[in-house]
């Protein structure tokens, strides 16, 4: 089995549609460090798993300075977030979302 990681910094805002009272329902930003998980039995026909160039483009050129309740139609929690991540790559099966120091949610598929 081959993997491959990519970690990345993103700068986005979000606000949380929430059952209690948070100050994370206000619109608020983070400077976010994503880190995406791939694997694959065979190397492709360019000798990668997945291009790193790739896993950049569509996660942080989707997210990236962006407020992400507009881009997504879902509640933009780090854990909706990283399973979105593992949807958007066919090679990842994991994805690991910081949202602040001490704040992170990992998603990895089964």
């Amino acid at each position: 089995m081959y993997y491959i990681e990519k970690t990345f910094e993103i700068s986005a805002s979000h606000r949380l549609t929430l059952n209690y009272e948070s100050k994370c329902t206000q619109l608020h930003g983070h400077n976010w460090i994503i880190t995406v998980y791939c694997k694959a039995q065979e190397l492709n026909e360019n000798g990668m798993v997945t291009d790193f160039t790739e896993v950049k483009q569509k996660v942080k050129g989707l997210l990236d300075h962006r407020n992400l309740n507009e881009v997504f139609p879902f509640n933009p929690t780090a854990e909706n977030i990283a399973r979105w991540i593992t949807e958007q790559i066919p090679t990842c099966y994991k994805a690991r979302v910081q949202e602040s120091e001490g704040n992170a949610a990992i998603y990895e598929e089964e």
